[in-house]
């Protein structure tokens, strides 16, 4: 039996691999979810839409966007948290709160965000002496806290309100209550491996180790996570129809595993996978008024993020590729100009008064 396993295991490294069953893992979804999508919106009325759109409240609206400026603030510490925890201490806050905004943003935005995210994070870190390893480090750490929110929030929300993702995992109570369980119970069992000590919290080898924060330190880590959720579910929460009404709780745990699922796509912008589970698992709203609330969303928390994320790192290769070699060259030629100009002493005047100097003229030779 253990030779069968061996050899069925080496055959699955050998002609499938892990990288191919998850980009199979992703096309599966994203094509179940388009085809939800298609079939949820047949039939929906685009002028309901547009009047939903135009009946949603400003000062929802405005108070939904400064969550969503919230959740990005939060978003922040990821990156300043890993960097810290990692010791890379000569980068400053600011470097930080850029890249873990930027990377997120773009990679997500655009899809494939290990690889995008990835590449915007070593092309800012990489001028503060960061090699590919720390990056992969930072990456793997700020994905640690994603999940360890995720996991405490959907872990308590289950078990308060079992019933709020039935119509998405179309599993009872008893089971989701049973899952969330199991969700808290791996996150003390994650605790007690921390404080059993340091060399447990060792992962990796040689210039591939990463130390996991202490006990106390991933409490704050696990709190950056929980505030980033809260405030994005609490964005999504303000932006719902007034009816029929919907628990904050319940709301937050559709949010989680929709937005879970649209991670696990890979699609950009979880576009089409992270709408159907929403239109899934809110059966109780209209679809027209739930499409609208969907589309300010995504204006709020994806598209204007984006394009101001992009701004930010046009901006920033214009002033590193562009205008700052310009101002070097133009510094380094007028030092040379200025090396070699011979100036030639001003004549001084005499002082007034005093009486004219006769000219010498030089005799001619020869």
């Amino acid at each position: 039996m253990h030779r069968l396993l061996t050899a069925l295991g080496r055959g699955f490294k050998e002609r499938i691999g892990w990288k191919r069953l998850g980009i199979a893992a992703s096309l599966l979804i994203i094509a179940l979810a388009i085809t939800t999508l298609v079939r949820t919106l047949k039939g929906v009325d685009a002028a309901v839409i547009l009047t939903a759109l135009a009946d949603t409240k400003p000062h929802y609206v405005t108070l939904a966007a400064l969550c969503v400026v919230g959740a990005f603030c939060t978003l922040t510490f990821y990156d300043f948290f890993a960097l810290r925890t990692i010791g890379k201490n000569q980068v400053p806050y600011r470097i930080a709160a850029m890249s873990a905004f930027t990377s997120y943003t773009i990679g997500h935005n655009i899809g494939a965000t290990v690889f995008t995210g990835g590449a915007i994070r070593f092309r800012i870190y990489s001028d503060f002496g960061l090699s590919a390893i720390d990056v992969a480090k930072i990456c793997f750490l700020s994905g640690l806290t994603f999940w360890l929110g995720n996991l405490l929030v959907l872990g308590f929300g289950l078990t308060w309100h079992p019933s709020a993702a039935g119509a998405m995992d179309l599993l009872p109570p008893a089971v989701n209550r049973l899952i969330a369980l199991g969700c808290l119970a791996g996150i003390a069992a994650y605790f007690v491996w921390l404080v059993l000590g340091k060399e447990r919290r060792e992962l990796g080898q040689n210039g591939w180790k990463v130390v996991l924060p202490s006990a106390k330190l991933t409490l704050l880590q696990m709190l950056i996570g929980v505030v980033d959720l809260g405030f994005c579910a609490l964005a999504m929460y303000l932006l719902m129809p007034q009816q029929p009404h919907i628990d904050f709780i319940s709301l937050a745990v559709v949010f989680i595993l929709a937005t879970l699922l649209g991670f696990a796509s890979h699609a950009p912008g979880s576009l089409g996978v992270f709408d159907a589970a929403m239109l899934v698992a809110l059966p109780e709203f209209g679809r027209e008024q739930l499409v609208a609330t969907l589309v300010v969303f995504r204006i709020l928390y994806f598209v204007i993020p984006f394009g101001i994320a992009i701004s930010i790192m046009g901006t920033r290769e214009l002033w590193l590729n562009v205008v700052k070699p310009w101002q070097e060259r133009r510094r380094l030629n007028e030092g040379f100009t200025g090396s070699r100009t011979v100036r030639r002493p001003e004549p001084v005047a005499p002082p007034a008064g005093a009486a004219p100097q006769p000219v010498k003229r030089l005799k001619s030779q020869g």
